[in-house]
Order: C-alpha cells, then structure tokens, then sequence
C-alpha cells in the first residue's frame, strides 16, 4: 500500500493549460461538442491523479474510476488554437462514489466556455464492478473535499435540462407511451 503523505489541494484544483487543435474544428468553426469532454477528461484525470486514483493506482492496485453520468452545458463557443484551463470542485463522495464540478475557462481572457457536472464510480477492474474505495484514498478525498467544500456552491449543479416555461401536464415528454404496429 502506497503511504505517501496527503497532498495540498488548491481550491478549486485548477488543469495544466491545455489548446484547441485544428482537428477539433468542426464544419461550424468551432470546437466540436465531443471535444469538450476530452478537455474535462483530461482535467479529471490530472485532478484526480493527485488523489491517488492516476494511472499507477490501475497498475498497481487493479481498479480505477468510470464515469457514470456528465451533464454539460456549453456556454461560448472556442476556436481553433484557443487556450484553456479546466477547474474542478469535488462537491461529495462516499465510499464508491465522486460527484464534481468542472468550468472550462478561456486561459487568458477568462470567460467560461463551458461546465459539467459529473458522477464516476470506483471499479474494481477484476471483477468490473463497483466497489469501495481504499481508506487511504478515502483519506485523501476527505482532504479534497474539506478544501473544496469553502467554494460556493455552483449555480449550474444539479439543474435540470427541459424547454422552459412548458407546464409537466403539457410537456410531450410527461405523455405516457404508446405502442404501434412498427418498430424502429
């Protein structure tokens, strides 16, 4: 078991510096949806790894984190070659479970291009099932969570997607379904 003395968070973790790539433009001249999720991948990944959860705790302890739910909402468009920073905000965990904000912020300008909200799982990568985390990661995310836990709570958690103003009784998707003579 690795016992390495429990690490600083800043508050909110705050990504390396990360640019566009010209292959992640898209016919409408701006980063696609898809690869706003590799820069909060990539965020989650270096904010994480200070917890323990990088790629030696796989190798080593033969388990990692899967994401289980992301809720993103896009908010200004990037371009090509822009530069970013992603924050992340660990909201809550329990033994099996992170949930955590993230803003993609642009590097130099500062205005948010993007959030997500997202859930992940701890997997035991033998059996590939969900299992508890270890104390000494638990130890280490209970840190996190201390520090993070002066933050704000974010505006955006935990909102709900829909079409505003649409009453429940109204919303075509509150109408119960019916079955037809044909599948598709």
């Amino acid at each position: 078991m690795d016992e390495r003395a429990p690490v600083f968070f800043f508050a909110p973790f705050v990504s390396s510096t990360m640019r566009v790539q010209p292959s992640w433009i898209d016919y409408n001249g701006h980063m696609n949806m898809a690869y706003y999720h590799v820069l909060f991948d990539r965020a989650v990944e270096e904010a994480f790894g200070l917890v323990g959860l990088g790629q030696e705790y796989l190798e080593e302890r033969n388990a990692s984190f899967f994401a289980a739910e992301t809720h993103t909402l896009y908010k200004r468009e990037l371009r090509m070659r822009d530069t970013v920073r992603v924050t992340l905000q660990l909201i809550d965990f329990d033994e099996k479970r992170l949930h955590f904000y993230m803003e993609i912020r642009h590097a130099t300008e500062g205005w948010l291009s993007a959030t997500a909200e997202g859930l992940s799982l701890h997997v035991d990568m033998k059996t590939r099932k969900v299992a508890p985390f270890p104390d000494d990661i638990l130890a280490n995310l209970a840190i996190m969570k201390a520090t993070h836990s002066r933050l704000a709570t974010p505006q955006a958690l935990g909102r709900i997607m829909g079409i505003p103003g649409r009453s429940e009784a109204s919303s075509p998707l509150r109408e119960p379904l019916r079955a037809s003579g044909t599948c598709h």
